[in-house]
């Protein structure tokens, strides 16, 4: 098996979409609006960045199969008890790493020593290798409904770990003193190959999932403070660790194609964008919308042409039938336009 190579100066010719220009654009413009809007409403700020620690640990505990019960699971967050066993000492841990990274993330340098003491932090409540490097080798497993399972990915060897994490680590940081790198498209490219490497004897998933969140808080973008990062990936699992297969997939030989785990990172960021705008009025408001006004929101809202499946994905406890019911009455009433016909059709304010 050859020697990894870690550089990231291909993301300087990297071939961006039209897709994802697009997806850039709204994500620019949403994160200038909510830093604005930051400002302006710090109460209501204050209070999505209560519920999102609450939601991210959640999710992020679920992905996992970290299970507790709801009376435990709010004595945890909300009440910072002790936990009592295994799943809740998980919880726990992520709980303080995400706050953590939360109230540091200025002063925080991506180094093998941060990774380490996030882990440390992760593992806090539990004895086992907290802040080492795995010293047996491991491998990612898929398991199937039917009982059988399979090897899809065999991460670097445990006695090459240290070696391969400080090239990661030099490799980003170099990419990052470039100004002719997109640091957004960066992010992504550095999770697959830190998940590629698994450092971690246990916790892997969970460190990618706060180093996502550290990576694009200190870039500017904080919508992972307001907005589970998360519960997305939890939302959209199957997605997630599909595109990042493919994303994987020749990493050994460097012949992996980053391009599926971008887009998929972009997308997520897209959502978590368009979700913000709906809290942050139902919040500021101090009511909860109706499903009507929440679709209306939605469409009005959007920069770009809405689908009603997109409607759908932002919207997931309102029914098909209740969105085509209100796209039918703004467009009778002008406020909206839809552009294209049947399955292709998108919605767009006037």
């Amino acid at each position: 098996m050859s020697m990894h190579k870690y550089d990231y100066e291909f993301l300087k010719d990297f071939k961006i979409t039209s897709k994802l220009i697009g997806l850039s654009n709204v994500i620019a413009e949403s994160n200038y609006k909510v830093n604005v809007q930051e400002k302006e409403n710090p109460a209501v700020f204050i209070k999505l960045h209560k519920k999102a620690i609450i939601d991210s640990v959640i999710s992020s505990s679920r992905i996992e199969g970290v299970e507790t019960s709801e009376n435990r699971r709010k004595e945890l967050l909300e009440n910072n008890d002790k936990p009592l066993n295994h799943n809740e000492e998980e919880i726990s841990g992520y709980r303080d790493a995400l706050v953590f990274i939360s109230d540091h993330f200025q002063e925080m340098e991506i180094s093998e020593d941060t990774i380490k003491y996030l882990h440390s932090m992760l593992m806090y409540y539990s004895s086992k290798n907290k802040g080492q490097y795995k010293s047996i080798d491991n491998e990612i497993t898929a398991r199937y409904a039917d009982g059988n399972s399979e090897v899809i990915f065999k991460p670097v060897k445990s006695k090459e770990t240290g070696k391969h994490m400080k090239q990661l680590i030099d490799a980003y940081n170099r990419a990052k003193s470039d100004i002719d790198i997109n640091q957004l498209l960066l992010i992504p490219c550095f999770i697959v190959d830190f998940l590629a490497i698994h450092p971690f004897a246990d916790g892997n998933g969970r460190i990618s999932r706060l180093l996502t969140l550290l990576l694009m808080y200190k870039e500017g973008y904080q919508v992972g403070k307001y907005i589970s990062y998360e519960k997305m990936i939890e939302q959209y699992k199957w997605n997630y660790y599909q595109e990042l297969n493919l994303s994987q997939t020749g990493w050994h030989d460097n012949e992996n194609d980053y391009s599926p785990f971008i887009v998929f990172h972009f997308q997520m960021l897209y959502r978590c964008y368009k979700e913000i705008s709906e809290r942050f009025i139902s919040e500021k408001n101090g009511q909860i919308l109706s499903k009507k006004d929440r679709i209306e929101n939605t469409v009005m809202k959007s920069i770009v042409p809405i689908s009603k499946a997109e409607i759908a994905d932002a919207l997931p406890d309102v029914a098909i039938t209740t969105i085509e019911i209100v796209l039918g009455d703004l467009i009778k009433k002008g406020k909206i336009s839809k552009i294209g016909t049947y399955k292709n059709a998108r919605y767009i304010k006037n």
